[in-house]
């Protein structure tokens, strides 16, 4: 059955890498395959192995993050950042920093879509080629996703298999957490982007600043967060009630959107629609697998072969945790990458007497920093060398590494220091 379970894993990872568009039918195959085979009860499968709670915040947090976009007040902000900065070099640097604040509550490649918009009429304004200035927001974006619990789906896995709560994101056992490894690395990052926007000396440019729409989307993500911040008082990592509240949470936009906007139900239809249902069934699919390897035993022989390799060297096997999820996740999927070595990360500092934070942090920067690397790391990567393409300004991979590669080492070798220094 291991030698089975093995062959299914690596063939459905070698269908994603080869067919990324397809990646949720090949999850849903897989885990198919799993359930019929006897290697996973289906019962079993959809109630122990599929984490139900963080679908319920993915979808909640979606569906606000949509009205958000539509309130037009992240256009609005960036606007009056670049209206209130001495110049428009130092501007461009703050709506990046901007777009990675958003990101750490707001879906990576929603957040690109919205600011996308300000970054090509900023360019065409200053006549400016508007490539590194979309490289920039999709690195900012993918890097703050990992921040706190909602920004983006590894960290909500994070979270479930650590029993984190949302707040425990930000401190945690009596020490700063993830959420400050995040802003290290933050901080690094945007002092490397600076080199290429500073010699930009213009003081003012006029922008058409939108109205914005409506302010409500905006209680509603605050509402999110403090909300989120409450329940984890009461109820420790990704609990019922947290995505309950996710979801109560959109359910009120919706009624908004319909009672408050005058939208019709077929506009309604439109954005539920719209919301990123691929992800969604990837997660299910992803989580049926990888509970029946870990069922097994697999991530347990997988962590033995590995303090094998490493020995008692700790600093060696947190350098090839970092250096290994960086590579990996720069051509895959980091999804699935983070449900399997996280046990594995568990494993090893247990052997050695460490505390899981060091491994399961160095773990994570990794894989979700490692998406900046090349052009199609993540998501928001492909969105936005797609908006580049279609206002007639294609990126080649040499483009992207100019910035992803240096962007990439220099940020997760701070984050990275810094859990090292914290958590050792």
């Amino acid at each position: 059955m291991k030698l089975f379970i093995i062959g299914l894993t690596v063939v459905m990872y070698g269908f994603i890498i080869a067919f990324p568009s397809k990646k949720s039918f090949i999850a849903l195959g897989a885990a198919l395959i799993a359930i019929v085979s006897g290697a996973a009860g289906f019962v079993e499968a959809f109630t122990v192995y599929i984490n139900w709670n963080i679908m319920l915040i993915y979808i909640g947090s979606l569906v606000i993050a949509e009205f958000f976009i539509y309130s037009k007040v992240p256009a609005y902000i960036a606007d009056t950042v670049i209206e209130k900065s001495p110049n428009v070099g130092l501007g461009i640097v703050w709506i990046l920093m901007l777009t990675g604040i958003l990101s750490a509550f707001v879906e990576n490649v929603a957040t690109v879509l919205v600011m996308a918009p300000i970054a090509l009429a900023l360019s065409k304004k200053l006549k400016m080629n508007p490539m590194y200035f979309m490289v920039g927001l999709a690195v900012m974006a993918n890097l703050q996703g990992t921040a706190t619990l909602v920004g983006d789906p590894p960290s909500m896995i994070f979270a479930n298999y650590a029993h984190y709560s949302f707040n425990d994101f930000f401190w945690y056992a009596g020490k700063p957490s993830i959420f400050f490894a995040v802003q290290i690395g933050m901080v690094t990052g945007v002092l490397f982007l600076y080199t290429f926007f500073r010699k930009i000396d213009v003081k003012k440019i006029e922008l058409d600043k939108e109205p914005v729409v409506s302010w409500f989307p905006t209680v509603l993500l605050i509402l999110l967060i403090a909300g989120l911040a409450v329940i984890s008082f009461f109820a420790g990592g990704v609990s019922f009630a947290a995505g309950a509240w996710c979801v109560l949470l959109g359910f009120a936009g919706i009624v908004w959107y319909l009672a408050h906007q005058k939208k019709s139900h077929h506009e309604v239809r439109e954005i539920i629609k719209n919301l990123d249902w691929e992800t969604m069934l990837f997660l299910v699919g992803i989580f049926i697998v990888i509970g029946t390897v870990e069922h097994t035993g697999l991530l347990k022989d997988l962590a033995d072969l590995l303090q094998v390799w490493i020995g008692g060297n700790v600093l060696l096997g947190f350098i090839v945790i970092v250096g290994i999820s960086v590579l990996l996740s720069g051509f895959i999927d980091n999804v699935p990458y983070i449900l399997v070595m996280l046990p594995v990360a568990a494993f090893l500092t247990k052997d050695l007497g460490l505390k899981p934070e060091l491994y399961m942090f160095a773990l994570l920067i990794g894989s979700c920093m490692g998406g900046n690397l090349t052009p199609f790391g993540a998501s928001a990567n492909i969105v936005a060398m797609g908006i580049c393409k279609k206002n007639g300004y294609p990126m080649k991979f040499a483009d992207w590494i100019k910035i992803g590669l240096p962007f990439t080492v220099i940020s997760t070798a701070a984050a990275s220091l810094f859990i090292w220094l914290m958590w050792r």
